[in-house]
């Protein structure tokens, strides 16, 4: 049996059960803030498959004529995917696919599919199967590290150049000024600090302000407000002299911390405030137990000195 939802307060409304995503960015608050902001006019076209009262699967889809992709965009969804019970990935597919052909979708373009994603295994046999022809290509990297048990284990996981990087550079802030780490997850507070992250990232690097349209503020303060309130969001703030100085927006998911976004104020980059931010949020995930650090899509060096590793993504096409 197929269920299609075409807004996201319906599926809320009638979806029965808690459902585990995948990824973040694939949860409903998450989609319904980028619809809204960026795709009124594209068909959202959310699938549940079930057996019987069972859900094994979910599609969370946009679709314009016969083209379908990934409700969300990879300028703000670094992973997509879809989501499927273990050991239902055919019948999942199977049943997928043959509803959306029968709607007179032709053509899908997937992206950001991260290496153990079921498309490749499961999906990519059945669209075969039904005479389509399948494309894969790179579709860019993203960083990540498994956490140790405690901050000094983490710390010999570096180089011995990095290791002493970070030492110095946490204990010259200190010589400077009187620092204080702060993580804020209240949604209240998390909306009264939003004018100022948004101020830090704007102002941390050229790319970032053009990246932070108007029509992205819309986005990234719908996002906030809805995320804060799943008790997922995370804004860690670094204030030297009770003044902020940076900030890092993540998201606390299961067993990781997603770093999503981050900034500071310029006047503080003698300090390194924006790159020690992130080493004390990688501090604060290790000590509350997180077993992963997500730093998400792009390879900037900051990630390899860290202790980030690559994780391929790829796009991929499938035409009938």
């Amino acid at each position: 049996m197929v269920q299609i939802y075409n807004n996201i307060d319906d599926y809320l409304k009638n979806s029965t059960g808690a459902w585990k995503e995948q990824h973040i960015f694939m949860l409903p608050q998450w989609i319904q803030a980028w619809h809204q902001v960026f795709s009124s006019n594209e068909q959202l076209h959310i699938s549940l498959i079930k057996r019987g009262k069972k859900t094994i699967g979910k599609a969370p889809l946009s679709i314009a004529g016969a083209a379908a992709s990934f409700a969300g965009d990879p300028e703000i969804c670094d992973y997509m995917d879809f989501t499927v019970a273990p050991g239902c990935e055919q019948e999942f597919y199977r049943v997928l696919l043959d509803e959306l052909l029968e709607r007179g979708v032709r053509e899908f373009d997937l992206r950001c599919l991260r290496p153990e994603s079921t498309v490749f295994p499961h999906l990519l046999k059945v669209a075969e199967e039904r005479g389509g022809d399948c494309c894969i290509e790179q579709d860019g990297v993203s960083m990540e590290m498994d956490l140790p048990g405690d901050w000094n284990e983490y710390l010999n996981m570096l180089s011995r150049k990095q290791r002493h990087e970070v030492r110095r550079k946490l204990r010259r802030l200190r010589e400077e000024a009187d620092v204080d780490f702060l993580v804020v997850n209240d949604a209240a507070r998390i909306a009264q600090l939003l004018d100022t992250f948004l101020e830090m990232f704007r102002q941390s690097r050229l790319d970032k302000a053009l990246f932070m349209t108007s029509q992205m503020e819309s986005f990234f303060r719908l996002m906030t407000e809805a995320m804060s309130k799943t008790g997922i969001l995370r804004l860690f703030l670094l204030t030297l002299n009770d003044i902020p100085a940076a900030a890092s927006l993540c998201f606390a998911y299961g067993d990781t911390m997603y770093l999503y976004n981050s900034g500071y104020y310029p006047r503080y980059c003698s300090l390194s405030v924006g790159l020690i931010c992130k080493i004390l949020s990688i501090r604060h995930s290790i000590e509350t137990g997180r077993k992963k650090y997500d730093f998400l899509k792009g390879a900037e060096p900051y990630k390899y000195q860290l202790g980030g590793k690559e994780v391929g993504l790829s796009r991929c096409r499938i035409s009938f």
